[in-house]
């Protein structure tokens, strides 16, 4: 939006013609809420007024124990709401935005088949043509295509994760201020099973675990997400008459647990394609946004300089990394954290005897500092022995 603003000629190639389904778990957190209002206030009041999406005050944590927590969204001192929107509401909502700007042309049904880079421009070869430009923003998701020919990308299991998703209808039982649900199960760690609710007793369900430990563990993803629903004592009768609505869905996660060089010549990198999701939650839509601002911003600076070379787009890297890699380095610590079922069972039952425990993961959850102190040593300590 920023760029159509600009008056720059703008092209944006997708695979897909909207509305399309986007495999994701439909959470946008409060901070997604926020990003929204810094693209654009007429955004931001157009999803206010969406109706398209279900309100969640809170998270519901189960330990492997099944000991829970319920930890509501704060934001500014102040509870806040998130939301669960599908993909194919959320993002076609997006593209309709698009449609004001008379210098920005989407181009759907067109697949990027190769990226050539040249002296004084970049080309994108497609089904539907080459398009030539001064500057490519690869925005195309896990398996990006840019990532890889440009970017020299690779899946590192360590760093990535497997999803399933599956919509549901039938399901009983949801928090009365629609909590979204995260059950982390001891055979799935570190990864956990969601259920996020939509109206009519519907919900977004799925599973994400890290690829390391599927590959370790030889884990079949999809039988474990179907065992769990029906067997597990805390699931099986809300799902006894509850049925799929589609057949089981995979995606996958690249996490934003190491650095990586997120631009180069003519290129740079923004969401699941730089690989910035977080390693702890998942979250990839914030981020996502988030680095296609700051892409935006370091682009129009590339053409007020003439200059689009990659000694100048390292700029980009500092600045997303230097706003997003605390809180990515501190999601990776709670991620191998999460190996211990013992640990991780040892906190909530804590945060269930004690306000002050539970004060302090409400506050966590929504200020990276105050996260800081659950990858200290000194919180455990203080834990064991008061």
């Amino acid at each position: 939006m920023e760029l159509g603003r600009a008056k720059l000629s703008v092209a944006i190639l997708d695979k897909a013609a909207f509305p399309r389904d986007k495999t994701c778990g439909d959470a946008l957190s409060v901070d997604v809420v926020n990003q929204l209002s810094l693209l654009s206030p007429e955004l931001a009041s157009t999803f206010h007024d969406f109706t398209a999406k279900t309100s969640s005050y809170g998270i519901k944590i189960f330990a492997p124990d099944n000991r829970h927590i319920d930890i509501p969204f704060i934001y500014q001192g102040k509870e806040k709401c998130g939301y669960i929107c599908p993909r194919v509401d959320f993002d076609n909502l997006l593209v309709q935005q698009l449609k004001q700007f008379t210098n920005v042309k989407l181009f759907e049904n067109s697949y990027v088949q190769k990226v050539e880079t040249l002296k004084d421009h970049i080309k994108a070869h497609t089904n539907e043509g080459i398009f030539t430009g001064r500057m490519i923003i690869g925005a195309d998701g896990a398996q990006s295509i840019i990532a890889k020919q440009l970017g020299a990308f690779k899946t590192e299991r360590k760093h990535y994760s497997a999803g399933l998703r599956v919509y549901y209808e039938g399901v009983s039982s949801f928090h009365k201020d629609h909590h979204i649900e995260l059950y982390f199960f001891r055979e799935i760690l570190p990864g956990y099973l969601w259920i996020f609710p939509l109206p009519d007793t519907r919900a977004n369900v799925g599973i994400g675990m890290l690829s390391s430990e599927i590959s370790k563990k030889k884990i079949n993803l999809k039988e474990t997400l179907q065992h769990l629903l029906l067997n597990h004592p805390g699931l099986k009768e809300r799902f006894q008459h509850a049925k799929p609505l589609e057949t089981v869905k995979g995606f996958g996660l690249p996490l934003g647990s190491k650095k990586r060089k997120i631009s180069g010549e003519r290129f740079l990198l923004i969401g699941d394609a730089a690989s910035l999701i977080d390693p702890f939650s998942g979250e990839g839509i914030g981020n996502a946004i988030r680095s296609g601002r700051v892409a935006a911003q370091h682009v129009l600076k590339c053409f007020n300089k003439g200059d689009f070379s990659a000694p100048f787009n390292s700029c980009y890297d500092q600045e997303i990394y230097h706003r997003m890699w605390k809180e990515l380095r501190i999601s990776s610590t709670l991620q191998q954290l999460c190996r211990h079922p013992w640990l991780f069972n040892f906190v909530v039952k804590k945060a269930s005897q004690s306000k002050h425990i539970h004060q302090l993961l409400v506050e966590a959850l929504a200020q990276v500092d105050k996260k800081k102190s659950l990858v200290h040593p000194g919180f455990y300590y203080r834990l064991l022995f008061k």
